[in-house]
């Protein structure tokens, strides 16, 4: 499993048409097949930064979702509403997920 960490800086005054393309890619990104989790935060502590905790199942998977159309459609618009490139964090998980009895 591959776990992501995003972190999307809003331009001044652009706050909340990112928060809406966004959550856009949050309902189209949930249907894909190698998708486990796909969540989008709003940090607390910086204002317009928004962040999304996402985990999928393999590379293979990870790579569609980068080939998608709604990567597409958002990376088009991306420019009038981010101050700074996405910062993106790859990460592997090495512990088991623990259930809770």
């Amino acid at each position: 499993m591959l776990t992501i960490v995003a972190f999307a800086q809003a331009k001044p005054g652009k706050e909340k048409d990112l928060e809406k393309a966004l959550l856009e890619l949050v309902s189209h990104t949930r249907k894909e097949a190698a998708c486990i989790n796909y969540d989008l935060h709003r940090h607390l502590a910086k204002p317009g930064m928004f962040v999304f905790y996402e985990n999928w199942m393999d590379k293979a998977g990870l790579e569609q979702h980068g080939k998608s159309q709604h990567i597409s459609d958002f990376r088009a618009k991306a420019g009038d509403l981010l101050a700074e490139p996405l910062q993106i964090e790859l990460c592997e998980m090495v512990s088991q997920q623990i259930s809770k009895k």
